[in-house]
């Protein structure tokens, strides 16, 4: 067990909080049609997997060890894999490879309250580095790889126009 990754998960979850604290003050209407308890999923739930051992220990070998080698990347591989399908808030959750070759992926919707955690967890960046405004551009270069549901990009987009929008009024 590594103090830095300790630390760094800490401080990823306290910046989500952050992020979500930001959506209550001055978005709460993205918040209104959520139907779980959004405050627990993304305050005290997130990323809690991630102090489980199969995941632990590969992420802190991989971001804090003294090597990469092959073995150590296949751990955090397969941890990251275990990640993803434990947590919904990950666009990855929601594509379904399919067995019949013929049927391909299908790419599922996601609710509304992941689609905010997710925003909330790559805005977390944001927030460590003071650049709130960073998740824009982070989004314009990953959009075309991130395999959403037509909804859900939609969803993901409004909500990101409404947060730049709203950056934009604070500015002024």
């Amino acid at each position: 067990m590594s103090k830095e990754y300790d630390l760094y998960l800490e401080e990823h979850i306290e910046n989500v909080e952050k992020a979500f604290r930001w959506f209550q003050t001055n978005l709460p209407e993205i918040l209104e049609s959520c139907v779980c308890d959004m405050e627990w999923l993304i305050c005290k739930g997130h990323d809690h997997t991630k102090t489980r051992e199969d995941e632990y220990a590969a992420y802190d070998a991989y971001f804090y060890g003294r090597n990469r080698s092959f073995e150590v990347v296949q751990a955090y591989n397969q941890a990251w894999l275990f990640h993803i399908h434990r947590n919904p808030h990950h666009w990855q959750h929601w594509v379904l490879i399919n067995d019949d070759p013929n049927e391909g992926e299908t790419i599922l919707k996601m609710p509304r309250h992941y689609i905010v955690e997710m925003i909330c967890d790559w805005w977390s960046f944001g927030w460590k580095t003071g650049n709130l405004e960073e998740i824009f551009k982070w989004y314009d270069e990953h959009k075309n790889y991130i395999k959403f549901h037509t909804q859900t990009r939609s969803t993901v987009e409004h909500i990101l126009r409404l947060i730049e929008e709203r950056l934009g009024q604070e500015g002024e």
